[in-house]
């Protein structure tokens, strides 16, 4: 494991965090907020390790803009903007909700106190289920519902979910931390009125790379060979291939890619009662007296 590679991708994933909370967001279009996250990240270094996530209100998760989405942030909307930064395929994963509407200042709260309190007790060799514990604990007794079906995770180079997940509540399956490994916490709270998980949506537009077997098709495998090349196996948007690409057909053979499985797409995930969502995420790696939190 490359320690000091997560430690340099979470470094410049802090920095742009932390502006990106301090901006404001109001009467900027989704588009502009991806892709001004996204130039930041390379100018400090490192390269997007998937496409940034602006989901909106009752949107847990998995959504990215469109090219020129011309979606505009208003005063009462609550957006989770949810960042990666790769170093030699070595992840940082990070997130912020931000809203202006001061009546939903308790999700961000309790989202917030719900990762400090669940990083505070792992070390190598704590167990999962503890921290699900944990942070179902916390935003319950803030008057709030976990997300019980959205998960952190393990990360490993290239691979943002890596096989194990970490429960946003009490859950029967365990693991124990290891200090040979990187993850993701990332609690997800709704509102009282919420059914407190989340459901898929339509819309899809973030998409991996699933397999580079040959499909006979001279522009499919052309595309494939280019989102090798320039993601590996990353998640990438469809905003990512319009420079070299014309977007309907870049569109067009997406859709093939996906129907014929050897691209990934990714839907959007909505809470279950159409209750707004916030979220917060931190990486870190685990250690026997404690915790790395690359990200802070």
């Amino acid at each position: 494991m490359q320690i000091q590679d997560y430690i340099n991708a979470g470094k410049i994933a802090a920095q742009v965090r932390e502006n990106t909370r301090k901006k404001y967001h109001v009467g900027s279009t989704l588009y502009e907020i991806c892709e001004s996250i996204e130039k930041e990240i390379i100018q400090k270094g490192g390269k997007p390790a998937f496409p940034v996530n602006t989901s909106l209100n009752e949107v847990a998760a998995h959504y990215t803009a469109e090219p020129n989405d011309q979606r505009i942030i208003q005063e009462i909307d609550l957006v989770k903007i949810d960042l990666g930064v790769q170093i030699n395929g070595y992840i940082a994963d990070t997130a912020v909700t931000v809203c202006y509407d001061p009546k939903f200042d308790f999700l961000i709260q309790a989202a917030e106190a719900a990762l400090k309190d669940a990083i505070s007790m792992i070390r190598a060799g704590v167990k999962s289920s503890d921290v699900g514990k944990t942070i179902e604990n916390t935003v319950k007794q803030m008057g709030c519902i976990p997300i019980s079906n959205l998960s952190g995770h393990s990360l490993e180079q290239y691979t943002i979910h890596a096989g194990k997940s970490i429960p946003n509540i009490w859950s029967v399956g365990s693991f124990s931390f290891l200090s040979t490994e990187a993850y993701a916490c990332e609690p997800f709270v709704t509102t009282p009125d919420g059914l407190g998980f989340v459901r898929e949506g339509k819309t899809r537009n973030i998409f991996s790379l699933v397999s580079r077997k040959r499909t006979k098709d001279t522009e499919a495998d052309k595309l494939i060979d280019y989102i090798w090349k320039k993601f590996n196996m990353l998640p990438f948007a469809l905003r990512w291939l319009v420079p070299d690409w014309d977007e309907k057909s870049a569109k067009s053979l997406l859709e093939k890619l996906v129907k014929i499985k050897s691209i990934r797409s990714y839907p959007i995930l909505v809470e279950a009662n159409g209750q707004r969502v916030a979220q917060a995420e931190h990486t870190f790696i685990p250690q026997e007296d404690g915790i790395v939190i690359t990200t802070l």
